[in-house]
């Protein structure tokens, strides 16, 4: 949502040619919060397919793009500029080579200077402790939102529409991937740049947001079984 100044960055950051060399079709999906800038001519104008979802949420989004995607390997991350998608040419090469399902990123392997602030890098530190102890899951960066997984990795997973329409849908999706048997997941060491455009993360409110979340869906998962 209000995107203009790093939607196009961030879609010319594609290496668009290692596509075309390997005969991959590739899509990209735009979900569009109803922007009152210029972020859906942008992206129309360089190839994107724009969806708009007026409702509200940055889970809401994720389960509508995620519902629409064709490809049988889903991309995903932020417009702002701030994600390394001049590599994930290399990360789908690793997902496929390593017969993976799901791969997540660690942004906190190379943090460019201005990327995130200590308030943030404190949050996201303590809410990936927090989902390491009470889910078993090792993973240094629970809020990176660039995943590389195979589509049906989704169909072994809850239905898309039980995830949370917020934040926590980051933390969720990777929850469920790394607790199912039948899932091979792996994070890798990524990086994260400094984002183009206003920020919109509200840290405190959406920090508590997710750390509630956690305890709420460990005691579901406890009820459950």
């Amino acid at each position: 949502m209000n995107e203009e100044r790093g939607i196009g960055k961030t879609i010319d950051a594609i290496n668009k040619g290692f596509f075309t060399n390997k005969q991959w079709d590739f899509e990209i999906l735009i979900i569009d919060g109803n922007s009152k800038d210029k972020t859906r001519d942008i992206a129309t104008e360089k190839g994107a397919k724009v969806i708009l979802e007026k409702r509200r949420g940055y889970g809401r989004a994720y389960k509508v793009g995620l519902s629409q995607a064709t490809g049988d390997v889903i991309v995903t991350g932020d417009a702002d500029a701030t994600y390394p998608f001049h590599l994930i040419h290399e990360y789908i090469e690793m997902l496929l080579d390593q017969q993976l399902d799901f791969l997540t990123t660690d942004r906190f392997a190379a943090l460019k200077h201005g990327s995130m602030s200590l308030k943030h890098r404190f949050g996201n530190l303590s809410l990936a402790w927090t989902l390491r102890i009470l889910f078993l899951v090792n993973i240094r960066d629970s809020q990176s939102g660039m995943w590389i997984f195979r589509r049906d990795a989704l169909s072994k997973i809850q239905p898309l529409e039980s995830f949370n329409d917020g934040m926590p849908f980051s933390e969720e999706i990777k929850i469920e991937m790394f607790t199912k048997k039948n899932i091979k997941a792996k994070e890798i060491p990524s990086t994260l740049s400094a984002r183009e455009g206003q920020v919109k993360l509200e840290s405190f409110k959406d920090g508590i947001k997710n750390l509630r979340f956690l305890f709420v869906k460990r005691v579901n998962l406890s009820m459950n079984h």
